[in-house]
């Protein structure tokens, strides 16, 4: 660097602590519309290992302002403007970011886990200043504009996100929700993507040498040009087609029939045998009787099965990821290794299911995959959960009375 540009002034500022405080409580006060209430306006403020757990700062300005460090967890900054913003190593989980402006923001390694990026821009960025030489000069960062690098986005909703030419390398993206997420150009290499969603995602030309993509779901992707080699496509979910049949009967039909099974307590009708079938052609199952329903290792990706009747189905090795199932009864299924990521299962039953005077059918959800599922309000007292992954899943208000718990979880 030369003694000119070494001897610029810098534009990063350092405010007192008291100051940076003041300006959070007004900035709460303007969005509520109170007096005295202004909007943040913390351009290039050192804001480095800050704690700003829970703050609003939705729509304040933060351009190119020093957060390195800062813990954000469950902060709100809806609509902010983050452009240029150094966030390294930051602690950003459960944080809603939707529709931001952070081209240009640096997130290498930053922990975005459970966090809402819906809609907004992370696509390359520079910022001009004024230069008594040059009228203008672009400001440089330490890092790569645009770098997510080593960030860890596990379950973030990044859902329509620009992320045109973005540095993504080892960043961990597992049950990521990145459905039409513009990715076209960006540098991907070892990049964790397992069980994301990338409906609808634009990979053209993305460089995705060596990412793992088990599981992923990839309906509808643009990966012309995209560098794939060495890629972990294994389990990767792509369209269904339009009509399945079982046996030589359409699937929709098969259902018609088990459900008349249930519906005449047996004397009409016939138990279905649905086995590795997916049930997505149908898009919905909700309020459906489907009570001891057969189909181990099927796949119901994002489906509406709200209120759908299950009790003592065979869900073994099941593919929920996504679904609805608001107040399903699920009382005594069978859901051993089932995959549940990001499922609403809030007031669910998932408790023991009474065949006679003196037996009842336990729910099972050993080793089941329940990261950031839904289970607010469920009832599931007694239910197995051995090795069950509930990292990330919300528990507020569920009945887990009596229920074996994975190591680490009490109830």
């Amino acid at each position: 660097m030369s003694d000119a540009a070494s001897s610029r002034p810098s534009l990063i500022r350092t405010l007192h602590a008291s100051v940076v405080r003041e300006a959070v409580e007004a900035h709460v006060r303007y969005l509520k519309g109170l007096p005295k209430g202004r909007r943040a306006v913390l351009q290039y403020v050192n804001l480095n290992n800050y704690e700003l757990d829970g703050v609003d700062l939705s729509e304040a300005d933060l351009t190119g302002a020093l957060l390195g460090g800062a813990s954000l967890r469950g902060a709100k900054l809806t609509r902010a403007t983050l452009y240029g913003t150094d966030l390294r190593d930051s602690d950003l989980r459960d944080a809603d970011l939707s529709r931001c402006d952070m081209r240009g923001a640096c997130l290498r390694g930053a922990n975005l886990g459970g966090a809402n990026l819906a809609s907004c821009d992370l696509r390359e960025g520079v910022t001009a200043v004024p230069d008594d030489e040059k009228g203008l000069r672009i400001l440089e960062h330490s890092k790569r504009p645009g770098e997510l690098d080593y960030a860890l986005l596990q379950g973030a909703n990044l859902a329509g996100a620009q992320m045109s030419g973005a540095f993504a390398r080892q960043a961990d993206f597992t049950d990521a929700d990145l459905s039409n997420v513009t990715l076209q150009g960006a540098r991907l290499t070892k990049a964790c993507m397992d069980g994301a969603n990338l409906s609808g995602a634009n990979l053209h030309n993305a460089e995705m040498n060596q990412v793992s993509l088990r599981r992923a779901v990839m309906v509808g992707v643009d990966i012309s040009g995209a560098d794939l080699r060495d890629a972990d496509l294994s389990e990767v979910l792509r369209a269904p087609p339009p009509i399945i049949y079982v046996d030589d009967e359409p699937l929709n039909e098969v259902l018609e029939a088990h459900e008349l099974f249930c519906k005449s307590d047996g004397r009409e009708g016939k138990v279905g045998k649905l086995a590795d079938v997916d049930f997505r052609p149908l898009k919905r199952l909700k309020d459906r009787r489907l009570s001891g329903l057969n189909a181990p290792k099927a796949v119901f990706f994002g489906m509406d099965l709200d209120g759908v009747q299950l009790q003592g189905a065979n869900l073994t090795g099941a593919d929920l990821r996504g679904a609805k199932l608001r107040r399903a009864d699920l009382r005594g299924a069978r859901l051993v290794d089932a995959q549940l990521a990001r499922a609403d299962l809030s007031g669910a039953k998932l408790g023991p299911l009474k065949i006679a005077e003196d037996r009842v059918i336990r729910t099972d959800l050993t080793r089941a995959v329940l990261r950031g599922a839904n289970l607010k309000g469920a009832s599931a007292p007694r239910a197995r959960l051995i090795d069950a992954d509930l990292s990330r899943a919300k528990l507020d208000g569920a009945d887990l009375t009596g229920a074996e718990m994975p190591a680490g979880h009490s109830v």
